[in-house]
């Protein structure tokens, strides 16, 4: 990957396959911003590395807002902007809606006013691009998890139109993963149901939307598309 004076922002780096993609990118000679929520040892890990942390809640219009203002003290310019940060709630009758409504500001709102307000740091550098995480399962739906499942989808569309709008200036495109990364409580038997739903049937790691990414940077031919990186699990 060509490195560029322009930073590249990711929102959530501070663990697991943000805080992975964000140590490549250092590596590979980028500027790196970075939003995180809480403050965990990846956060430190990056900060020590050279990054520039920022703090975000992107919870509400107003914390989304906070952000984008404390981000332009930063930096006048952005090599590309990757919108990682995501949220798991579960959806209960007590919680629902509180659930939703913070999925949707996360995985919806937070991207469409990033991409709205820092489209002009984005024109300062060329190239340019937007990379939206979404998630294997808004290819067919989620009994279970019908929000979560709901607002991915939605950034899903907001790749389609944001590179309808910022063309041929800015590429937009996202990342739509499966199983990267078990979670050290999750025991053999989940481990084990859960290889089963893909035809490569491997836990493959943050490298793999490392990799992802830097093809949708590098690639000067490719704008609203969403790779899909989950392992053969639709032919399965």
């Amino acid at each position: 990957m060509t490195s560029s004076a322009a930073p590249v922002l990711i929102t959530g780096a501070g663990q697991r396959v943000g805080l992975h993609c964000a140590r490549r990118l250092l590596e590979d000679g980028h500027r790196v911003i970075f939003s995180y929520r809480s403050e965990r040892p990846g956060v430190q890990a990056l900060r020590d590395l050279g990054a520039t942390a920022v703090f975000a809640d992107f919870a509400s219009e107003a914390g989304i807002l906070a952000f984008i203002s404390e981000l332009k003290t930063h930096t006048d310019c952005l090599r590309a902007i990757v919108h990682n940060a995501s949220e798991w709630l579960a959806e209960t009758p007590d919680t629902d809606a509180v659930a939703f409504t913070r999925m949707f500001s996360v995985h919806m709102l937070a991207p469409y006013l990033i991409n709205l307000h820092c489209a002009d740091l984005l024109h300062r550098s060329s190239p340019a691009d937007i990379v939206h995480i979404s998630d294997d399962v808004t290819r067919k739906g989620s009994s279970k998890h019908i929000g979560y499942c709901a607002s991915k989808a939605g950034l899903d569309s907001l790749t389609l139109s944001f590179a309808a709008r910022y063309a041929p200036a800015i590429k937009v495109n996202g990342i739509a993963p499966a199983l990267l990364l078990f979670n050290p409580e999750d025991d053999a038997a989940y481990r084990a149901r859960t290889l089963a739903k893909s035809a490569l049937g491997i836990e493959p790691g943050g490298e793999v939307i490392y990799q992802s990414l830097r093809y949708l940077l590098d690639n000067p031919y490719v704008t609203g598309t969403t790779l899909t990186v989950n392992g053969g699990r639709h032919i399965k």
